[in-house]
Formats: structure tokens, sequence, C-alpha cells
């Protein structure tokens, strides 16, 4: 992957050819994790779902549910600021292929696991994000399967949602629609705030 990195650069060298770390404010209780950076996309911006067609349906999904302060992400220094969410991907460098590979699949976990630990509420998009969240979360996975609305409630205290991934292929076949995904977030945001509404209340009370 080093490799393909340079050979990126040299071919690209506008793009951000580089690990893709996580989007948003540390403390925020939702966590999106997606698949892994696109050559067009967050390989060359730096930011998870920007530059490519994936983000598009995303980011003005997380809008309109008021988890950004606007409906699209352009890029670094475009004002784009996510609210209680953050967004990652199971794996952190572009892949050989646009297509990741178990053994990094595995290696970037630990990073993942990490970031889990953050949020309260998690969204896969895809079966391999929600593969490898389930593994990063230390659970079985069959007794986790993904299947797009798939909802758990862990014992670490997560609640789980999975979702198709909104990648141009999902949409156009018609796997994913708009209103399919906006009913994942309307679930989400609805679990946030009942974790904030708890927090608030138990600040209060002490």
């Amino acid at each position: 992957m080093v490799s393909l990195r340079r050979e990126i650069r040299r071919a690209h060298p506008e793009h951000h050819a580089a690990p893709v770390h996580v989007f948003g404010p540390a403390d925020a209780a939702l966590l999106v994790i997606g698949l892994a950076p696109g050559l067009y996309g967050a390989n060359a911006t730096g930011r998870p779902f920007t530059g490519d067609d994936a983000g598009g349906l995303l980011y003005a999904t997380l809008h309109a549910h008021g988890f950004c302060n606007a409906p699209r992400s352009e890029g670094p220094g475009d004002g784009l600021v996510l609210q209680d969410c953050r967004i990652t991907n199971a794996v952190k460098c572009l892949p050989p292929d646009n297509r990741p590979v178990a053994a990094e699949i595995n290696t970037c976990n630990r990073f993942l696991a990490d970031e889990v630990k953050q949020a309260s509420v998690l969204v896969t998009l895809g079966g391999v994000a929600h593969k490898a969240t389930v593994r990063a979360l230390g659970l079985r996975q069959a007794d986790h399967r993904f299947g797009h609305g798939a909802t758990y409630d862990l014992p670490s205290g997560h609640r789980l949602i999975a979702s198709y991934h909104c990648s141009r292929y999902n949409r156009n076949t018609r796997r994913l629609t708009p209103a399919m995904l906006d009913e994942v977030f309307a679930r989400a945001r609805a679990a946030v705030d009942a974790v904030r509404d708890l927090s608030s209340t138990a600040s209060g009370a002490s």
C-alpha cells in the first residue's frame, strides 16, 4: 500500500494520498463507518466521503438531520462542521483497485476499535464496514448480522444501525434510495437525542 501511495503521488501530486483520519469532534455521540477512501474521493481530499459521488447523499442526509452545518462536503477549508457526528472508514488508506482485502481490514481494525469507544451510536455503511465494526467491538458476527436497517442494542451501551453503502452503484440499482438512508439517520438522530437527554438528566440530578 505504501508503493501504491507513492505511485498516486507521482501521478496526482495534488492528492492527499495518505491515511485518511476520522472527521468530526472527538466527543461526538454518532460515528458513521464507511469502507475505504476512494481514489478521487477521500484519497484525493483527505476527508472521508469527500470528492466523489458517495458523499453527496451522505452529507445531504446528515445535514437534514442536524449532524452538519451544510449539505455538501468539498474538502478542507470549505467551512463544513460536523455536529455531534464523526465519520471514519474501516480501512484508512486507498486499497489497490479500490477493493480492500482482509489483511488491510484486519490491520486497520485496531484504529476502528479506538474510534467506536468514543461514540454511543454507530451507523455502518455496507456489509464490510458492518463486519469490521462488530469485530472492533469484540462481538460475534453470527449474533449481529448485516442487513439494511438492522439495529442492535449492545451490551457495551452502543446502538448499532446498519445501512447499505451510499455508493453510486447501490443508488443506480435502487438497492439504496434517499428515503432508505434518511430513515436510517432518523433512527440515529433519535438515538443520539436520547443519549444526550439521558446525559442532561444525569447532570441535573448531580
